[in-house]
């Protein structure tokens, strides 16, 4: 039996990963769960799951959810970043899903990697802000990082097919997102509600506006460069509406190997906890009779400037990454709360990659530093242009 800490156990990953678990619960144990501010749903989790440890955002919620607990789960409630780095560190894990949305993923991975433990990765902000950090630790501690994100996912199930010195490209398909077909000038206009409606994914709002952007794909990007360990100028984008393709690798022989799939994320999330393994999920089969034509398209980076900004921070490196990532978190807050315009996300990253350059990729001191500042950078720019 595979013991488990779950970092992000009440989001949407979070909770498909309980879902995999939940069906075989001869094959996994959850040990550690790690979630934000959604007590209820965590103190229904902690009931049918029984972990060891659980962390919350703050000693308020840890208040709040001991309430909704019998009095045996008091002495096992943590809470802040300290509390998901003890989560994610449990000695007897073997591993730690890291599912937490944004930044605050990148401490307790690395602590989990610090343990000896696996890692089933979802969350990308671990490798865009710190990846020469993180794949040395996961050398040198010799563990495995095994993607959770369906594009990443798909790649990795692709290059089985092949040996990694004949990989000529890797290609990462987006969906385009619910603005595919809009205009630049309809853009302006775009509402939260109507960026939070994807065509074809359930995802958390904030991975619904990167999709809407194109940034989810740019995080991709930086993600893919890393955990593959190819050079940027050999991943590229293409926008595949139909989500059926989820990612392809390319050979230098011009063989192209893809991964298709119904869009569930269960699917990868099941790979990385079993891999090499694969489990009956049970799940509704691709029927291809009834895809209908598959698309693929070049992205706009016109429209969609968010993607090419990630494209510029890789090339450039240093801490530039850690900042387009600081800057789009802040930037799309901002907008979920009406308080920017939808072109203003990818107008705002800009900004602040002018404004914070400094330090090096090598220094985690410098990658909080440069997260710190871009936040502070980009909260100013949001109010100085609401003010004007």
């Amino acid at each position: 039996m595979k013991q488990l800490s779950l970092l992000g156990s009440t989001g949407s990953i979070g909770r498909n990963v309980l879902d995999v678990v939940r069906r075989f619960p001869d094959q996994f144990q959850i040990m550690g769960l790690a979630a934000g501010g959604n007590v209820q749903l965590l103190a229904e989790q902690v009931l049918e799951f029984r972990p060891r440890l659980i962390s919350v955002i703050d000693e308020a919620h840890a208040r709040d959810l001991c309430d909704l607990l019998p009095r045996e789960y008091s002495e096992r409630v943590v809470w802040g970043a300290s509390g998901n780095q003890e989560v994610a560190a449990i000695p007897e894990v073997e591993m730690t899903v890291s599912a937490i949305v944004g930044a605050a993923g990148l401490l307790p991975t690395l602590a989990a990697i610090e343990a000896g433990h696996d890692i089933g990765l979802a969350n990308k902000e671990t490798l865009v802000m710190a990846g020469k950090l993180v794949m040395d630790a996961v050398a040198r501690k010799q563990v495995r990082l095994l993607p959770i994100d369906s594009e990443h996912s798909a790649i990795f199930q692709a290059l089985e097919a092949g040996r990694r010195q004949d990989v000529a490209k890797i290609i990462l398909t987006a969906s385009g997102g619910p603005f595919r077909s809009r205009s630049r000038e309809d853009l302006v206009a775009a509402t939260p509600a109507q960026a939070l409606n994807h065509p074809n994914w359930e995802m958390g709002p904030k991975i619904s506006i990167d999709s809407a952007t194109l940034m989810n794909k740019g995080l991709e990007v930086i993600e893919a460069r890393w955990l593959f360990d190819v050079p940027v100028e050999a991943v590229e984008v293409v926008i595949h509406p139909q989500s059926v393709v989820h990612s392809l690798v390319e050979f230098q022989d011009g063989s192209v190997m893809a991964q298709l799939g119904i869009p569930d994320m269960r699917i990868p999330i099941a790979y990385a906890l079993t891999y090499p393994s694969r489990l009956p999920l049970g799940l509704q089969s691709l029927q291809l009779s009834q895809c209908g034509n598959l698309e693929f398209q070049a992205p706009d980076y016109d429209r969609f400037p968010a993607l090419d900004l990630a494209f510029t921070a890789i090339r450039e490196g240093g801490v530039l990454p850690a900042v387009l990532n600081a800057a789009n978190e802040v930037a799309v807050a901002a907008f979920l709360a009406g308080e920017i315009s939808f072109p203003a996300i990818a107008e705002t990253v800009a900004a602040v990659l002018l404004r914070v350059r400094e330090g090096s990729e090598e220094s985690l001191a410098d990658i909080l530093a440069a997260d710190a500042r871009a936040r502070l950078v980009a909260h100013e720019l949001i109010v100085a242009s609401a003010i004007s």
